[in-house]
């Protein structure tokens, strides 16, 4: 997720730590269209030779967000020898350029040296076997890049986790030209999409009538149901469960054979594989102005974290029929990533 600080001091009042881009069943989705889609090439022996047994891409997608907490399971030596090497993992799953724009620029506005376009970079010439102290400043294993492409593939499709929006005072939609601009005075950064939030109750009113019904939520004793959901966990997690409902999909495995049955366009890749992941940006940027298509933000509302630290909010309105759009593109995107992971694989060991 996005700007860790923020969704700690958030986690508590509106969103469950679970929460991860395209969350789980999205991420397992991608690594299971690449699964099929490498079967029987070079490069899903090579993928094997650096998974352990029993592995596969679909259960190694999830793996850079379960390093983040303990909601996976007890942290294995592997993911915390990790997290220790990389202080700033949880900023490889994100870029924050602004939406209303076409192209991501090295170093301009909502970009930092560790987003996820740098951090692709980076796996891939590893991937490569361009291991040199320029191209893998973090010193990651073939396996570790492995598994942040894989990861990162689904991430780098998701709209907000590319275009972010930065907001004035009233919650209109600016452009900063610089970072120096994003003073959470003036410019505001909205994290991703998690200081925008939603009635859950009415996003939940809207999808009744417009998405097949789903499973019951489960309801745990004594704990308190969320009123408010983040835009960021709209999209990481509620897009996902409506786009499998629509395709009757229970399981990430059987979205991943009902994508390729559909047999879907997707636009090859160009050049030198390190490159692609400025290909993707863009295409995503071009997405997310779709996801912000109809979408108003309310005016600025301070809020104090348990911390005693003020960061602020605004209620953000969707289009009437969002929940079919929203669903429609999350599909799409997720289709995009797992086609975008085996081309690349294939491209690095034809």
């Amino acid at each position: 997720m996005k700007k860790i600080a923020c969704v700690v001091a958030l986690a508590g009042a509106f969103v469950s730590m679970d929460a991860a881009a395209w969350g789980t069943d999205g991420h397992r989705a991608v690594g299971a269209i690449a699964d099929k889609l490498i079967k029987g090439t070079h490069a899903e022996a090579q993928v094997q030779a650096l998974l352990l047994p029993g592995e596969s891409l679909e259960a190694v997608s999830t793996w850079p967000d379960c390093v983040k907490g303990n909601w996976c399971g007890p942290q294995t030596p592997e993911m915390i020898e990790y997290v220790n090497a990389n202080p700033k993992h949880g900023e490889y799953h994100y870029t924050d350029v602004p939406f209303q724009l076409d192209h991501y620029h090295d170093g301009a506005a909502g970009t930092a040296d560790d987003d996820i376009v740098q951090t692709l970079k980076e796996a891939i010439a590893v991937l490569q076997g361009k291991d040199t102290p320029a191209t893998n400043p973090h010193k990651f294993t073939k396996r570790q890049a492995l598994i942040l492409v894989t990861h990162l593939a689904g991430d780098i499709v998701q709209p907000l986790h590319v275009g972010a929006a930065f907001v004035d005072k009233d919650g209109k939609f600016i452009v900063p030209k610089t970072k120096a601009e994003i003073d959470e005075t003036v410019v505001f950064d909205s994290r991703g999409g998690n200081n925008f939030l939603m009635d859950d109750a009415k996003i939940e009113q809207m999808s009744a009538n417009l998405i097949p019904p789903g499973e019951p939520k489960p309801v745990k004793p004594g704990v308190p149901q969320a009123l408010t959901k983040p835009f960021h966990s709209y999209w990481d997690s509620t897009t996902v469960d409506y786009a499998f409902r629509r395709v009757r999909a229970k399981t990430p495995e059987r979205f991943a054979q009902a994508a390729i049955d559909g047999k879907p366009n997707v636009a090859q890749n160009s050049g030198d594989p390190v490159t692609w992941p400025y290909q993707w940006a863009d295409d995503t940027l071009a997405v997310s102005k779709i996801a912000f298509a109809g979408v108003t933000a309310g005016k600025i509302v301070p809020q104090v974290s348990k911390k005693g630290e003020t960061y602020y909010t605004w209620t953000l309105e969707v289009p009437n029929d969002y929940p079919v759009p929203s669903s429609a593109l999350a599909k799409t995107q997720m289709i995009k990533g797992g086609y975008n992971l085996a081309s690349l694989l294939k491209a690095i060991w034809p």
